[in-house]
């Protein structure tokens, strides 16, 4: 697949300004309220991604009522990764066609920037197949929360200002959603290239217990594209899956239910290799 050179736009621009932001932070003596504001954000808005737009809108391992679904929705879009609809699409693309010649972020095909984060800049993608998400379409609050995916953003470093003045914009929005940015990319380029394998799956994903712990989970990438349609990507007690712990907190309450679970015979390896067209 050949790629549009990188040209800038606003969306580039952006993106860099906001790692100069986020690197500016530390010159900028933070209080509790901005530490607090960090971390918070980081664990709340990483599981938006995680949870809410991989786990549930790209593979739907789980079911939920209507308004968590756009509750999902928001927390993923309040990471600045663009909407829910977006990031489904091209995920859905990513498993249909990983280290193939069409893949949208191959480490293999497209080498280690590009999987990491020149893709997300690119003009090639800056839009997205509606139909890879027809399922999700047809609610229009979610069509509209992808369209205006800047608004969750906004409304965050607003409340960031509100509760500690700039200090908080530039340590519990900046910095906290640049280590997001990154940890979410590093599945997509270090998870193809460092770890351990368990299943032959067709294509070069890896398990990293770093990155699992880093991304709550996600670092079982080999798990999830042996059988991407589970919930539960740490498939053995000792690989700690935080997103699936919180998942299943929240069946227990009664917010979410038929929670996919890698059957025994996928762990044993005895399952013919999944991939989510």
């Amino acid at each position: 697949m050949t790629h549009s050179a990188f040209k800038p736009s606003i969306g580039s621009t952006l993106f860099f300004a906001l790692h100069v932001a986020a690197f500016s932070a530390f010159l900028v003596k933070p209080d509790l309220s901005c530490i607090l504001l960090l971390v918070g954000l980081f664990l709340i808005r990483k599981f938006g991604i995680t949870g809410g737009y991989h786990r549930y809108f790209s593979h739907r391992s789980f079911k939920t009522s209507r308004w968590f679904q756009f509750v999902l929705a928001f927390l993923g879009g309040m990471s600045a990764q663009k909407g829910a609809l977006w990031w489904a699409a091209h995920h859905r693309h990513h498993h249909q066609h990983s280290d193939q010649e069409d893949d949208v972020h191959s480490v293999k095909k497209q080498g280690f920037y590009w999987a990491h984060v020149g893709w997300i800049l690119s003009p090639d993608y800056c839009d997205y197949d509606a139909k890879r998400v027809k399922d999700l379409t047809k609610f229009p609050e979610l069509v509209f929360i992808d369209k205006y995916h800047i608004i969750p953003p906004i409304i965050t470093g607003l409340a960031c200002f509100l509760i500690a003045g700039l200090p908080g914009v530039l340590w519990g929005f900046c910095l906290s959603t640049v280590i997001l940015y990154h940890t979410t990319f590093a599945i997509n380029s270090f998870c193809h290239l460092l770890g351990r394998r368990r299943y032959e799956t067709g294509e070069s994903s890896k398990n990293s217990f770093i990155l699992a712990v880093l991304t709550l989970g996600e670092g079982w990438h080999n798990n999830h594209h042996y059988y991407p349609h589970c919930a539960r990507q740490g498939f053995f007690w000792w690989e700690i899956d935080p997103t699936y712990y919180v998942l299943r907190f929240l069946k227990l309450i009664g917010i979410v239910y038929e929670i996919r679970e890698p059957s025994q015979k996928v762990i044993d390896g005895k399952e013919a290799t999944a991939s989510l067209g």
